[in-house]
């Protein structure tokens, strides 16, 4: 079972949840900028979360595939074809072989992913098959993706029905948040002077174009540090806001180096560094300071929130035949005109209701 690249863009990878307890040994856990938007993809794949899928930003490309396979794309609105008939993101679909499966660029966002039912079984490599492009690790021989290459599957089951969220969700992401990016002060604070922590949350910053899957540089605001620029290198992590002599900061994202010696102002809290990563070139924002312990319980909250989501999935009408689609929809609450049911599973055959 094998999915074959006809076409790839240039930010195309294999990523699962990522690899850890390496950090010590100068190995980052790589894996998706958006983890919740990678889960719900393979979610709606009747996968587990952490499966391995195809992290994109800009084009995806083009592929088919050897044996029928469901797919789902979230994370963004997206343009995609099933040869020339249209679909929507944020459920899943069916693919035949002799279809041609094609993925246009995010809209709105910058990173987008793309699960197939039974994960991308790519080998592991120290104990996980995301790819980390700066040290050649994991995926297919450690780069980014390209026509010809052929993924490998994980076992799948053809009967299980395609799955949609139980309600609608707002850009096919599957947690919205709004507001400033919440950021946890230090642990270098105290290089900057009082004018430069209030700039810090009394000021716009904006999404520069210098981003990859290691950092991203902010601009409209600098920051200067009174004590300097430079540091004994110590720990970073995803999330640290890292201040180097031009004043521009800079987020650490997934594929971040385990050490700096930049001064690190604070870290965004875990609950918004993938909202923040979202964000398009050019798009404005602010920060705001809170403590350690908030933004702990905020990410708890947030992932008993995509627990749920996951957890409700419900059959898609194109599966209206099997059970798992009748019981999801609720025949007993009300009177209903059996045509409200029927209608849309028989116009995506073709077919017409009276």
């Amino acid at each position: 079972m094998t999915i074959t690249l006809i076409s790839a863009g240039p930010m195309l990878t294999i990523q699962d949840a990522g690899r850890f307890g390496l950090r010590h040994m100068g190995v980052s856990p790589a894996g998706p900028v958006d983890a919740a938007a990678m889960a719900l993809a393979n979610a709606l794949c009747g996968n587990e979360p952490g499966a391995a899928a195809l992290e994109f930003s800009g084009p995806a490309g083009s592929f088919r595939t050897d044996q029928a396979l469901r797919f789902a794309v979230t994370g963004s609105d997206c343009s995609i074809r099933i040869d020339t008939r249209l679909v929507a993101a944020g459920e899943s679909h069916r693919l035949n072989p002799g279809e041609t499966l094609s993925i246009a660029a995010p809209r709105e966002a910058t990173w987008a992913y793309a699960a197939f039912s039974g994960g991308i079984a790519t080998p592991l490599v120290l104990g996980a098959r995301a790819t980390h492009l700066r040290s050649g690790l994991g995926g297919i021989e450690g780069r980014a993706l390209r026509a010809g290459d052929r993924l490998p599957r994980g076992a799948d089951s053809a009967d299980t029905p395609c799955l949609r969220p139980a309600r609608p969700l707002t850009g096919h992401r599957p947690l919205s948040e709004s507001g400033p990016i919440r950021l946890i002060p230090g642990p270098q604070d105290d290089y900057f002077s009082a004018e430069a922590l209030a700039r810090l949350t009394e000021c716009e910053f904006t999404v520069t174009p210098q981003r990859d899957r290691m950092a991203m540089v902010l601009g409209r605001t600098t920051l200067s540090a009174a004590r300097g620029h430079d540091i004994v290198s110590d720990g970073t992590v995803p999330g640290s806001v890292q201040v180097p002599g031009s004043g521009m900061p800079l987020v650490l994202l997934a594929e971040s180096q385990t050490t700096g010696g930049y001064p690190k102002i604070g870290t965004v809290a875990s609950v918004d560094l993938a909202r923040l990563a979202q964000l398009p070139v050019g798009a404005g924002f602010r920060f705001q300071l809170i403590s350690r312990d908030e933004g702990e319980e905020l990410l708890l909250a947030q992932r008993a929130r995509l627990r749920k989501l996951l957890a409700d999935l419900v059959a898609k009408p194109d599966s209206w035949m099997r059970s798992e689609y009748l019981l999801s929809c609720d025949l007993v609450g009300g009177f209903y005109d059996p045509g409200e049911i029927l209608r849309p599973v028989m116009q995506g055959r073709g077919g017409e209701t009276s």
